[in-house]
């Protein structure tokens, strides 16, 4: 490559480009590209595979662009384009990469599509990109040529492929953003949610704020129905922690020491990681961890016996002060003139330890009633553990420590309406805490919950199902419901209930559906005709549910036979002419799931018309509603064939 002198452009021509503009592209496009690979670690949960596979495809240009680089000779116009255009693309993936790096977890998981459409529009400019660019022009070798052809064939299976859905999480997203009631059971949704975005810490959560707070601002600040219900997501997840619930766009989610020194930097170490406040009498918790004794000391006397920050159950509650640590946080506060905040020191009469102390002898007290020979003392005492155990996984805690469980699960088979009520609505409050949820199975609950589901009030049949799901977010759950045969009732319910009724039993359903197993017992129950009830009646607000637990039936034999019946693939084709575009997508997805295995069903649903419809759907549809519809028309191209 000529380094040094000037290029006669009369010899050059208008058509080609120096040799300094071409060092500098390449150069450019390099850095773009060792920034995306190397810089960023690791990525959101919700994408990491979509992230882990263009950083693989884009590792492969390194030796095309090394080469570039030492290319001596001229470049032609439509090759510097190329490169533009490539370097172009990079930049939209380091953006990318960025956003699945440090974004909001919720805003990946809620914005799914269209964070999805992003991944695909990069893959397709860097396709076109590579597509453009003159290999034999720029001298590329053999061997990086075969590398490019690779990428270019690799692009575009990834701009074709189908996105695997996390069909849970999906679910999950679908029945806390829609539900309008404040059920414990939703709760349970939650913290499975939380558990799958990893935000179940509270450094974890303080860091979405942040990125909440960036996301906001990127939008001008302005709160739209979908920005709003991910602030709300963000909040429930701090109240399962135990964090106070702020004002996303008021509260600056950074310790209220360094507002008063934003020229000064404090050690990450030195910040409790709850308050995230420096600290002034650092203690040690079984776990290793450290914090400040007054925030870790209303944690555990709130009922707590985890670690805020690990999670891990803590094998014992003493405090031991870190002087080391102390140590250094006086000699870093002396060297930087750094005045400690003044801490107040709680009165032997803290209302707050009086009122702890209280709440104890009360919770006692009422667990001794629940086995009392009185029935009208035992209805009286099962209705308070009932409302103390909605109000905070506190109380859920301390009543199951004060042996509240077993009581309350064997007045379950009392025959007193009321107290079954009462008695199966505690045991959904309680079964939020994960703790809770095998100490009411190992009590035997179960049977005793379907029998309620089978013979009472409406209200309690409906918690009963409530108590169901939430119990089933343990795997062991779902088998054991069943094999105690908790599935007939719940399809019952689905057939027969109160809209409440439907939708707590088509969560239900849904998440024992996740067992195979149950798929066939749910079949056998006769779940598809109320489902196609649901599907139809588009008035009750049920039809993307039903679909989702259809999509999961699906994929066993029996459910595969009874969901084909021309009727249910006639309801399908409709809501793909006319329903909402997330019930087309729903409903093109249990299609494609029937179709994969069997071509019969396709020349069914063409009879119908689904054709023009999927054509359509191809035009307007959600991103992955286009996708789907791609696929199903390549397999009726082969099943037209066939």
């Amino acid at each position: 490559m000529v380094m040094d002198g000037e290029r006669d452009q009369e010899s050059t021509g208008s058509n080609e480009s120096s040799p300094r503009e071409e060092i500098d592209i390449a150069q450019e496009i390099l850095r773009v590209l060792i920034e995306s690979v190397a810089r960023l670690g690791d990525y959101r949960r919700s994408h990491k595979k979509e992230c882990y596979g263009l950083v693989r495809r884009m590792k492969l240009l390194l030796p095309f662009l090394e080469e570039i680089k030492d290319f001596d000779g001229p470049i032609s116009d439509a090759g510097m384009a190329s490169l533009s255009s490539l370097k172009k693309a990079l930049v939209l993936a380091k953006k990318l990469l960025t956003t699945c790096n440090e974004g909001s977890k919720i805003y990946l998981v809620v914005e799914n599509e269209a964070v999805m459409m992003r991944f695909h529009n990069v893959h397709d400019k860097l396709w076109k990109a590579l597509e453009a660019v003159p290999l034999d022009e720029f001298e590329i070798s053999d061997e990086v040529k075969e590398q490019v052809e690779l990428m270019k064939v690799q692009l575009r299976r990834a701009k074709r492929r189908t996105d695997t859905q996390d069909i849970e999480l999906a679910m999950d997203m679908m029945v806390v953003l829609t539900k309008k009631d404040d059920r414990n059971a939703d709760r349970a949704i939650i913290e499975r949610l939380a558990k799958k975005l990893e935000l179940l810490s509270v450094e974890d959560l303080e860091i979405e704020t942040v990125a909440m707070r960036n996301l906001v601002q990127e939008r001008g600040n302005q709160i739209t129905e979908s920005t709003q219900q991910m602030i709300d997501l963000l909040n429930k997840f701090k109240q399962i922690v135990g964090m106070e619930v702020t004002d996303v766009l008021d509260d600056p989610a950074v310790p209220r020491m360094l507002k008063k020194s934003p020229s000064l930097i404090i050690p990450h170490e030195f910040l409790c990681p709850i308050t995230l406040e420096i600290m002034s009498d650092p203690v040690i918790v079984a776990s290793g961890q450290t914090y400040e004794r007054e925030s870790i000391q209303k944690w555990i006397d709130s009922s707590h016996r985890t670690c805020p920050k690990t999670r891990e159950t803590l094998a014992h509650l003493s405090l031991a002060p870190n002087y080391a640590l102390k140590n250094l946080i006086l000699q870093w506060c002396v060297n930087n003139n750094f005045e400690l905040p003044e801490k107040h020191v709680p009165a032997s009469s803290d209302p707050e330890t009086s009122s702890s102390s209280e709440l104890q002898e009360k919770v006692s007290s009422l667990v001794k009633d629940l086995s009392s020979s009185q029935l009208e003392t035992q209805r009286k005492a099962v209705k308070k553990i009932r409302m103390l155990s909605k109000e905070n996984p506190e109380n859920r805690i301390l009543i199951a420590s004060n042996g509240g469980i077993p009581p309350v699960v064997q007045l379950l088979s009392y025959p007193d309406s009321k107290i079954l009520e009462h008695a199966v609505t505690a045991l959904l409050n309680l079964s939020i805490d994960e703790n809770n949820k095998r100490l009411i199975t190992k009590e035997g609950a179960v049977p005793a919950i379907i029998e309620v589901l089978n013979s009472g009030t409406a209200e309690a049949r409906e918690n009963s199902a409530a108590a169901l799901f939430s119990l089933s977010m343990l795997d062991e759950n779902k088998v054991t419901i069943g094999l105690s045969d908790g599935i007939p009732p719940l399809v019952e319910l689905l057939q027969n209930g109160t809209v409440r009724g439907k939708k707590d039993a088509a969560t239900a359903l849904f998440n024992l559906s996740l067992n195979h197993s149950n798929k066939g017992r749910a079949i056998d129950a006769g779940i598809v005709t109320p489902l196609l009830q649901l599907i139809k009646d588009r008035n009750l607000g049920m039809v993307d549910e039903a679909l989702s637990i259809c999509l999961l039936l699906a994929s066993h034999p029996e459910g595969r036979n009874e969901i084909g019946q021309l009727s249910f693939i006639e309801t399908l084709v409709e809501l793909m002419k006319d329903g909402t575009p997330k019930n087309k997508e729903c409903a093109t997805s249990v299609l494609l799931e029937l179709g994969s295995t069997n071509s019969s069903f396709m020349l069914a649903a063409l009879q119908f018309g689904v054709y023009e419809h999927l054509v359509e759907i191809l035009k307007s549809g959600t991103n992955r509603a286009q996708r789907k519809a791609n696929s199903l028309l390549q397999l009726m191209s082969k099943a037209e064939h066939i």
